[in-house]
């Protein structure tokens, strides 16, 4: 039930909430989403939908998922999901550490390296664009203001 729930309110061709619901709610937009649970679907059988002791469905790739981001985007401990989500402390914890091994296993050659020189001149570039110049090293940018800055951070 948790699972139809959470298909009809956004992942259905006629959700309960819009794409900008989605976004504001995932901090993410729908296609990434989907992108980010075909991705740990591929490399990470945990993340496949299972039958349970019972024979009975357990948690789907969209539960997982979603628990797992919910958690790292709003800070929410993982005994919370038990009322949102049905989801145990314990799942809720495994799911969490999962998908973060996940993530770095998938994208860590893409976007966790040392940058080059040709990566750092266009970082500065970018920073010095946008008003940050000199951010490259820097662990305390907290006094620029961000306009953008989703509510969750300020």
């Amino acid at each position: 039930m948790t699972h139809a729930n959470l298909m009809n309110n956004y992942f259905n061709p006629n959700s309960v909430y819009t794409e900008e619901d989605f976004r504001r709610c995932f901090r993410m937009r729908c296609h990434v989403f989907e992108h980010l649970l075909r991705d740990v679907q591929h490399v990470n059988p945990y993340f496949q939908q299972k039958r349970n002791k019972a024979c009975r469905p357990g948690f789907s790739p969209h539960q997982k998922v979603t628990a797992a981001l919910r958690m790292m985007a709003y800070g929410s401990p993982d005994d919370s999901m038990d009322e949102t989500h049905d989801m145990s402390e314990f799942t809720c914890f495994d799911t969490l550490e999962q998908f973060c091994d996940t993530i770095v296993q998938v994208f860590k050659d893409k976007y966790l390296y040392e940058p080059n020189q040709e990566d750092l001149n266009w970082l500065f570039s970018k920073a010095e664009d946008s008003g940050f110049p000199g951010m490259i090293g820097s662990l305390d940018c907290m006094h620029w203001d961000w306009k953008n800055c989703p509510i969750g951070w300020q």
